[in-house]
């Protein structure tokens, strides 16, 4: 499968979509913030400047300050695959974002998204 077209799409294009899905649920801006600074360990101004930059989602995550310890304990199914499974580090690191704004948008509390 070839991943490079997500690889490449800018961060920005991506995150006004996770915002959007998490508001049509009930959920905010701000637990979706929380979810990317838990997985990345950005901080607001440094996603911000991703975002000013538009940053492709390669990047976003190869500069990621640091992948949460925790990240082994997302399990499950998205966009068909078991994101314990992907092989493709990249791109197992961009189905984790999805998942935990999927599970987001799906009502769980932010206690078990951010395996607390």
């Amino acid at each position: 499968m070839d991943n490079s077209k997500i690889f490449a799409t800018p961060f920005a294009i991506i995150y006004p979509l996770y915002i959007q899905k998490a508001e049509k649920k009930g959920r905010t801006k701000a637990e979706v913030d929380t979810i990317i600074f838990w997985l990345t360990g950005y901080d607001e101004q440094m996603l911000q400047r991703h975002l000013d930059n538009k940053t492709s989602f390669e990047r976003f995550f190869t500069e990621a300050p640091l992948l949460n310890p925790n990240v082994s304990k997302i399990t499950g199914v998205i966009c068909g695959y078991r994101v314990e499974e992907i092989d493709d580090k990249l791109m197992q690191k961009i189905r984790y974002l999805d998942k935990l704004i999927d599970e987001l948008a799906k009502g769980k509390s932010m206690d078990k998204i951010l395996r607390k």
